[in-house]
């Protein structure tokens, strides 16, 4: 198996190949709400009159009494009213989510995990804390290991690419795939190496909130994408 152990960039398995937004229900109701609490304060007022009226001139309504339940109920109102100008910025915010969301598909993207679906070649990155040498065991769905090799990694990030191929030569099925890494340093110490996958976003669900990004056949927000990959183009004359 043609392997490069020695690069501190990228680390391959053997030589790889080419590879609705919601409705308007939600500003209704506020506004039922605040035409409600309008027609509401207008009864207020209605009673509150009447009970001036006819109130007992020996025990006549507490000044304070009176402009302490006006101050309340206006109040009241003016909390719904923030209410109505919040519920309008989270609608602004998850249609600015959606849009982001969009620009995502057909981009390659990393995020956290260890499982990558393989369809011809299967790319996880690694980030090793300290100079380490590595077991990487690479598993089927069913926990079959497929294929494991050790290898000598550099501090900081590096790449694994595997092209399907176990440690016999044997080509196995399109499907996932999940890695381990067990890493230890000269002295033996452990040494924490993290992994992320790499994809193309091939779709994205807008009916989800937050909006979900498809890649490989599993689905990720936007805040889980580490980063964004640029496909790179060779131009010949």
């Amino acid at each position: 198996m043609a392997v490069d152990a020695t690069m501190p960039t990228t680390v391959k398995s053997a030589a790889a190949t080419p590879p609705a937004t919601s409705g308007t229900s939600t500003n209704t109701t506020s506004s039922t709400s605040t035409a409600g609490l309008a027609s509401n304060f207008q009864t207020f007022l209605t009673l509150l009159t009447t009970q001036l009226q006819n109130q007992n001139p020996l025990d006549p309504l507490d000044t304070n009494q009176f402009t302490a339940q006006l101050v309340q109920f206006a109040q009241v109102e003016q909390q719904l009213k923030a209410n109505d100008q919040l519920t309008s910025l989270v609608a602004l915010q998850k249609t600015a989510q959606s849009t982001q969301a969009l620009n995502f598909v057909g981009s390659t993207v990393a995020v956290d995990g260890s499982t990558v679906a393989f369809n011809g070649s299967a790319t996880w990155n690694l980030n090793a804390a300290k100079d380490a040498n590595a077991t990487i065991t690479i598993s089927n769905s069913a926990g079959q290991e497929v294929y494991n090799g050790g290898y000598s990694l550099k501090s900081g990030n590096a790449s694994f690419v595997w092209d399907g191929k176990g440690n016999d030569g044997t080509q196995w099925p399109a499907g996932n795939y999940k890695m381990t890494v067990s890493a230890k340093d000269s002295q033996g110490q452990p040494v924490t190496v993290s992994t992320e996958i790499q994809g193309v976003v091939d779709s994205v669900d807008l009916t989800a909130s937050p909006a979900l990004l498809s890649m490989g056949g599993n689905n990720y927000t936007v805040d889980q994408i580490k980063r964004v990959i640029r496909a790179t183009t060779s131009s010949s004359s």
